[in-house]
C-alpha cells in the first residue's frame, strides 16, 4: 500500500460516511423512542425497535397513506409516459428522414434551458382554467391526478439520452431488418429496445427519482391534503408535529425507501445508460 493509495482510501471512506450517515440516522431515528431522540449527547444506535413513530404518523391528521398512494400513482404515470414519448421521439430523430431534423432536435434541447420557475405559472393558469363536463378539472381526485402529471408527460432529457444511445446502433442491422421486411414498429420493439435496455433503465430511473421528489407543483395544484403527494405530507407533518421529531423521521424514512431501493439495485443501469456512446 503506497501512501498515495492510503490517502485515497481514507478520503473515499470519509466521503462515503458523510453521504451514508444522514440516511442511516433518519432510518435509525425513526425507530427510536422520543426520549432517546432528545437525549444529549445524541444516541447513534437505537435501543430496540420503537414502532410508535410509525403508528403516530398513520394516526396523525395528515393522510400519509393516501398521499403515499398519490405519489406512487403520479410517479408511475410520469415515468411510463416519458419512456414512451422519449423512445418514439428519439427513434424519429435517428431513423426517420425528415427535413430540418437537426434544427428540430436543437429546439428540443433548448427546452432544457428554460427554468421551470418561468413556466409554472402559465401551466397552473392553463390547467386550472380547463373543465370537464362543466366541472373544474381539479375538482375531483382523477382531475387532480391529471393536473399533477400533465406538464411532465414528455421531457427533452430522455429524448437526448436515448437518441445518443440509438446513434450507436449498427447501421448494418437496421438495413438487414429492412431487407427482412421489418417495419418501424417491429424493428423498434423486437430489435432496438431490447438492445438498448441500459439507456432505457437510466432514463426510467432518472424520471422516477425526479417525479418522486417533486414538491412545488403538487403543493400548488392540490387543493386538499388527500390530493397531494407524500413530500407535501412530510412538510405538513413537520408543521403539525414540530415537537416530535420521531414522526418526521418516520415519514422521511417512508419517503426515501423507494428511491433508496432504486439507487441500490439500479445503480449499474444508471452508470451504463449515462455512459452509453461515450466509449467507442
Amino acid at each position: 500500500m503506497r501512501p498515495g493509495r492510503i490517502i485515497t482510501y481514507v478520503v473515499l471512506i470519509l466521503a462515503a460516511v458523510a453521504v451514508i450517515f444522514p440516511v442511516y440516522y433518519v432510518v435509525a431515528g425513526s425507530i427510536m423512542s422520543p426520549g432517546q431522540i432528545s437525549s444529549y449527547p445524541p444516541d447513534l444506535f437505537p435501543h430496540g425497535i420503537f414502532t410508535g413513530n410509525y403508528k403516530g404518523t398513520a394516526s396523525s391528521g395528515t393522510p400519509i397513506g393516501q398521499q403515499y398512494v398519490n405519489s406512487i400513482l403520479q410517479t408511475s404515470i410520469i415515468t411510463l409516459s416519458q419512456l414512451i414519448t422519449s423512445v418514439l421521439a428519439a427513434y424519429a430523430f435517428v431513423f426517420m428522414k425528415m427535413w430540418g431534423r437537426t434544427v428540430l432536435f436543437g429546439l428540443f434541447l433548448a427546452t432544457l434551458m428554460v427554468p421551470w420557475e418561468s413556466i409554472v405559472l402559465p401551466n397552473y393558469l392553463t390547467i386550472t382554467g380547463w373543465s370537464i363536463g362543466g366541472e373544474r378539472l381539479t375538482a375531483s381526485y382523477a382531475g387532480t391526478m391529471i393536473a399533477l402529471v400533465l406538464p411532465f408527460l414528455a421531457n427533452a432529457f430522455g429524448v437526448f439520452l436515448l437518441r445518443q444511445s440509438f446513434l450507436q446502433f449498427p447501421v448494418e442491422l437496421r438495413d438487414a431488418a429492412t431487407i427482412d421486411g421489418a417495419g418501424h414498429w417491429r424493428f423498434l420493439s423486437r430489435i432496438l429496445i431490447p438492445l438498448n435496455k441500459p439507456a432505457l433503465m437510466a432514463v426510467g430511473l432518472y424520471v422516477f427519482l425526479s417525479a418522486w421528489n417533486q414538491f412545488f407543483w403538487p403543493l400548488l395544484i392540490g387543493d386538499s391534503a388527500s390530493r397531494r403527494t407524500l413530500q407535501i405530507g412530510i412538510s405538513q407533518l413537520n408543521d403539525a408535529e414540530a415537537a416530535d421529531p420521531g414522526l418526521i423521521l418516520a415519514g422521511v424514512t417512508l419517503s426515501i425507501l423507494p428511491t433508496l431501493a432504486i439507487v441500490i439495485f439500479g445503480q449499474r443501469f444508471i452508470v451504463r445508460g449515462l455512459t452509453a456512446g461515450a466509449i467507442r
